[in-house]
């Protein structure tokens, strides 16, 4: 089995610049994070942006829409900020026959308290039993992209109910 990760960026991704005093986003710490392993699943990583979410506008999500489109790979695994993680989901939803899943982190990848790790392991997991669909892992959960949202007070994502 084959995964295609695309990193656009967000927390997940962010260094700390000392001369500056500021975080920016780097090069993706997914990389770094599974070369470390003897994983047995085969991968590329491709860095498609490297913003922070709050800064993506619709014609970076139109980007990412068809860099997903044209990869042969129907399995792709997005790392993303969570601040508009949704949004770019619900973009990508038109996308027929993959299985498209967005992760990312709440706090750096190179800080040791990162949930990153956690949740770059849950999504490479989700990528490969989940069916075609859009679907965001994050915290320890697999939410439906149509569905999902983050809660800005547990600080973390949750599903909002069917409605009935």
């Amino acid at each position: 089995m084959h995964v295609s990760i695309i990193a656009v960026g967000g927390t997940i991704d962010k260094v700390y610049f000392d001369a500056r005093s500021r975080y920016e986003v780097g090069p993706p710490n997914i990389a770094r994070i599974l070369g470390e392993l003897n994983l047995s699943i085969s991968y590329t990583v491709n860095s498609l942006l490297r913003k922070d979410s709050l800064d993506l506008t619709d014609a970076d999500r139109q980007l990412i829409c068809a860099a997903v489109r044209n990869d042969p790979s129907p399995r792709i695994l997005i790392t993303h900020g969570t601040d508009t993680m949704v949004a770019t989901a619900r973009h990508l939803a038109s996308i027929p026959g993959k299985t498209i899943v967005l992760t990312g982190a709440m706090e750096p990848a190179l800080f040791t308290t990162s949930d990153a790790v956690f949740n770059i392991g849950c999504a490479m997991a989700a990528v490969q039993i989940l069916p075609a669909g859009v679907h965001i892992v994050m915290n320890g959960a697999i939410l439906a992209a149509e569905r999902a949202f983050k809660n800005l007070e547990t600080n973390r994502f949750e599903e909002r109910p069917l409605e009935t």
